[in-house]
């Protein structure tokens, strides 16, 4: 039913007080104070009054920026449109930087040791079964108000930023069960599944807030939060850095739920990250200021930064004339990049975290023998591969976990990978003695043409290579949804040899990989692997609390798996990755994963000015 202005207004400050008073159920003890505050709320003023923990010193004025230094302000390129930065709804990447800069998050990735560090939460405890959590925050966290003096809105005021409150333990709270609530649209919310009565909760086809209060989060008091989960589970703090779990403030969000407004608009939003919505930001160009009030060391001299919604050729253009920091190429231009000596030391090529690779059954008559599968694999030159079918974007994979994946190995440390000579000795090595006593064998990929493509690229390499027979090696092209059917462990006789695959991040840690992908038992074990040393590490990963342990284990299981004598479950191909353009002004670590760090970027700012003064 629509709300009129009157019952609307009056629905507001129920749900203001509502959700106060649902964030004051602790003991009395606590602390508790009130605050008022004037406010707009469709251009209509109304005084609301909210409890707020007492114990809690609100910082009457902004930490200023170092007047002595000159000013670093980023300048970025970016396709499409910023879309919706809502921690539980952002899907694209443009999206999931704005909510990475806008909200903080219990935990936050640390982009150059994969770790997942404190930001939100100060420090953590584990039980002793591995099952619950518990979080103790930070006190100096607040939500700002960016502040628009020509706009009305919910949070409209004249003043700048301006702390609206601290952010608190049911906001991430509130976070968590709105990410599992069916009703929202949450990207990869199976990631959450983890948690105790999220899986549940996205079954439910009535909701209900006593539904959602059994999913196994809880904030016994202000600055204290507690996660129940299913099984234990070392990466925990890893999945709690993501944007889908980043705190939101109930009773804003609450607000505009029955309403044609959203409290994302600039004129309703509050933000809690190292970063504020500027107010001059417009239609083409979306603008990040410094919070003033953010408590934690700042890594880099950022001050502001513009984003500019352009096409690739636009932004390439900009970049050229030195008016972007970063930018992407166009097409056009990466096939002259490499030979061009001003532009090249500007090129980077940056992965993602989506690996292509070769599957092998292991009830195959062929690949059943762990030397044909090494063989097989070492016959494939990954490098030519990219070149040949994806212009080159994407960088050859040895083993399977990709960079920035916590405790992955670098890229070149462990695996075998192309390599023409070992190919033959592996193959005159095997059971199969030479390519010629081979039977035919099926080869499954998807149906589109850059698959039938692949397939016939790496088919030609172990004919060149391994002196296979063409017509033995049958290519069998089916859709998407018919090739995951027909590889499972039970299909029988529709599983083919040997098939085409790729896999994704869910959340950045090497459980998500090697486990979740590749275990024999804790995965679907589409190879119909057994069990084997290796997956008793990734096991005994999961549950390890030291993070050197870990990473120790995982890279010992990447290298049973994939070094010179390792069983060889699939043959890892290459990591997707893109081309983009940097000035010499600006040293950053990519994101591989989630959102780009903008507070950490080192940008030289007397640099920038003076490159830019000689094109005047």
């Amino acid at each position: 039913m629509a709300l009129t202005r009157g019952n609307w207004l009056a629905a507001f400050i129920l749900i203001l007080l509502a959700a106060g008073a649902q964030v004051a159920c602790r003991p009395a003890e606590a602390g508790l104070t009130q605050a008022s505050k004037l406010i707009k709320v469709g251009g209509e003023e109304v005084v609301v009054t909210r409890v707020v923990p007492a114990d809690v010193t609100i910082p009457a004025t902004p930490t200023p920026a170092d007047p002595a230094a000159e000013p670093a302000i980023l300048d970025l390129g970016r396709e499409g449109e910023p879309g919706i930065p809502d921690p539980q709804t952002a899907a694209t990447d443009n999206e999931i930087d704005l909510v990475e800069n806008l909200f903080a998050g219990l935990t936050r990735l640390n982009l150059r040791t994969g770790e997942a560090e404190p930001q939100l939460a100060e420090r953590w405890e584990v039980s002793a079964d591995g099952l619950t959590w518990t979080f103790h925050l930070r006190r100096d966290v607040f939500w700002i108000k960016p502040g628009f003096p020509e706009k009305e809105g919910f949070l409209a005021t004249a003043t700048g930023p301006q702390v609206y409150r601290p952010v608190v333990a049911d906001d991430v709270v509130f976070a968590v069960q709105r990410a599992c609530d069916p009703r929202v649209t949450t990207h990869d919310v199976l990631v959450l599944f983890l948690i105790e009565g999220c899986e549940d909760a996205q079954r439910l086809t009535e909701v209900t807030e006593e539904a959602l209060a059994k999913i196994g989060v809880s904030a016994p008091d202000d600055y204290t939060v507690v996660f129940r989960i299913n099984e234990p589970a070392s990466y925990l703090p890893v999945i709690l850095s993501m944007t889908i779990v980043r705190p939101v403030p109930r009773e804003i969000a609450t607000l505009f739920q029955e309403t044609s407004e959203t409290w994302t608009v600039p004129a309703n939003i509050v933000t809690s990250g190292p970063f504020t919505l500027g107010t001059d930001t417009d239609e083409e160009r979306l603008v990040l200021e410094r919070n003033p009030y953010w408590p934690l060391p700042r890594n880099g001299p950022v001050e502001r930064v513009n984003i500019y919604w352009l096409s690739v050729s636009n932004a390439y253009e900009m970049w050229l004339a030195k008016q972007l920091d970063v930018s992407p190429i166009t097409s056009a231009a990466r096939e002259n990049m490499l030979t061009n000596t001003r532009i090249l030391p500007n090129v980077r090529l940056v992965s993602n975290q989506s690996v292509f690779y070769l599957a092998f059954n292991f009830d195959s008559p062929v690949f059943s023998d762990p030397a044909v599968r090494r063989a097989f694999s070492a016959a494939i030159d990954r490098a030519a591969l990219l070149e040949e079918v994806y212009d080159g974007l994407g960088i050859p994979m040895r083993h399977f976990s990709p960079p920035g994946v916590f405790g992955a190995p670098p890229i070149e440390e462990i695996g075998v990978g192309y390599h023409s000579d070992r190919a033959i000795l592996e193959l005159g090595a095997s059971s199969l003695r030479d390519c010629s006593f081979m039977p035919e064998i099926r080869y499954m990929v998807g149906s589109t043409d850059q698959a039938l493509f692949h397939a016939e690229t790496v088919r030609n390499m172990w004919v060149r290579e391994l002196g296979c027979e063409e017509e033995k090696i049958i290519i069998e092209q089916v859709h998407f949804g018919e090739l995951l059917a027909r590889t499972q462990p039970d299909a029988g006789v529709e599983r083919p040899d040997i098939w085409d695959l790729g896999w994704a991040s869910y959340y950045p840690d090497a459980h998500n990989w090697l486990g979740d992908v590749l275990h024999c038992t804790l995965s679907e074990n589409r190879q119909n692997r057994p069990c084997s040393p290796a997956d008793e590490l990734i096991a005994q990963a999961a549950t390890e609390d030291d993070p050197e342990q870990r990473v120790a284990r995982y890279r010992e299981a990447e290298r049973l798996f994939f070094g010179e004598s390792g069983i060889q479950p699939v043959a890892p191909l290459f990591v997707r990755a893109d081309y983009i353009l940097v000035q010499p002004w600006l040293q950053y670590v990519p994101a591989h994963f989630g959102g780009e760090q903008f507070d950490t970027y080192q940008l030289d700012a007397v640099m920038k000015r003076l490159e830019r003064e000689q094109l005047q």
